[in-house]
């Protein structure tokens, strides 16, 4: 029995060490040795929906009880952004600087114009009433495409969807109803490639964009790594940087892979991820939402040479 429990003890402290490894040794291109996730501010209900500002400040949505979108200035004030957001969920820039927002509880994706004034986008296709609209991504022409994965727990019968919104379209089209669960979505840095990860499955999907917005060769792009069989990815909310990197929240962390979607390593967060952004003075703090808490890390990479994610 002792030499089962120094056995025990031996296999912990070896474990810790191969963690303590992990988070000291980087991801090269991506975090400096010894850099780690820093807490910014908890005591939130469940943050959501980071998005980088054009003045480098950060928004972010406190998505329950508390329903608001929060702004973290460049001075690292916080300040509420609006109040009663309608269940707001993820958020994005056009080009222009119109805000686009999913309003869960509204069961509608909304513009919110330079003035303040906000104008109702889509309820979905006019087939498939919206039923619980989670993330979106917009197109250099101003397409939206947005996850709906549905209600918890799903109801028997009742597809969910991948849609895209055409610019200056009312009824979206559906792109996808064959993924389990829905959630992330981003575009690479080109714009050619749309993804969308799965909540319930270990694969991120990938889909080649077409002109007109509408999307073909609908394949497994990345395999989340680490996730135990029969258990979910718990993949939620993405980011890309300027050479293409995929940055996925999931159950370990956020998980970084190239643009071919070859595993480089895992960012620990002391609380699990539900979505990332990149944010602050050219772009290089990956801001990350975890439920109570919002974290930062400094990278060595650049989000996006565009406003937004």
């Amino acid at each position: 029995m002792r030499n089962e429990w120094m056995w025990a003890v031996v296999l912990a402290v070896s474990l810790a060490g191969c963690a303590s490894t992990q988070r000291q040794g980087g991801i090269p291109g991506v975090i400096a040795p010894g850099v780690e996730a820093e807490l910014v501010r908890e005591g939130y209900i469940f943050l959501e929906g980071p998005l980088g500002m054009a003045d480098g400040g950060l928004l972010f949505v406190d998505r329950r009880e508390a329903d608001r979108i929060h702004r973290l200035q460049p001075d690292g004030k916080i300040s509420v952004f609006r109040e009663k957001a309608n269940g707001a969920n993820g958020l994005a820039y056009t080009r222009g600087g119109d805000l686009i927002v999913v309003e869960a509880a509204a069961k509608r994706i909304s513009r919110t114009g330079a003035d303040g004034r906000i104008v109702e986008l889509t309820r979905g296709d006019g087939q498939n009433p919206l039923l619980a609209p989670n993330d979106l991504i917009v197109d250099a022409k101003g397409g939206v495409y947005f996850t709906d994965p549905g209600l918890r727990p799903l109801v028997k019968g009742r597809k969910v969807h991948v849609y895209f919104l055409a610019p200056d379209a009312t009824r979206a089209q559906v792109i996808d109803d064959q993924v389990a669960r829905p959630n992330g979505i981003i575009l690479s840095p080109d714009g050619k490639t749309l993804l969308v990860a799965d909540t319930i499955g270990h694969d991120v999907i990938g889909y080649d964009v077409q002109p007109d917005g509408t999307v073909r060769n609908r394949r497994p792009l990345l395999r989340l790594r680490d996730i135990p069989a029969g258990e979910d990815s718990g993949a939620d909310g993405m980011a890309v940087d300027r050479d293409g990197r995929i940055f996925v929240t999931s159950v370990k962390g956020v998980q970084v892979f190239d643009k071919s979607g070859q595993y480089l390593g895992t960012i620990p967060v002391p609380r699990r991820p539900t979505n990332v952004a990149f944010a602050g003075p050219g772009k290089r703090v990956l801001y990350i939402t975890a439920r109570e808490g919002l974290y930062r890390i400094q990278t060595l990479t650049q989000g996006p040479g565009w406003l937004g994610k």
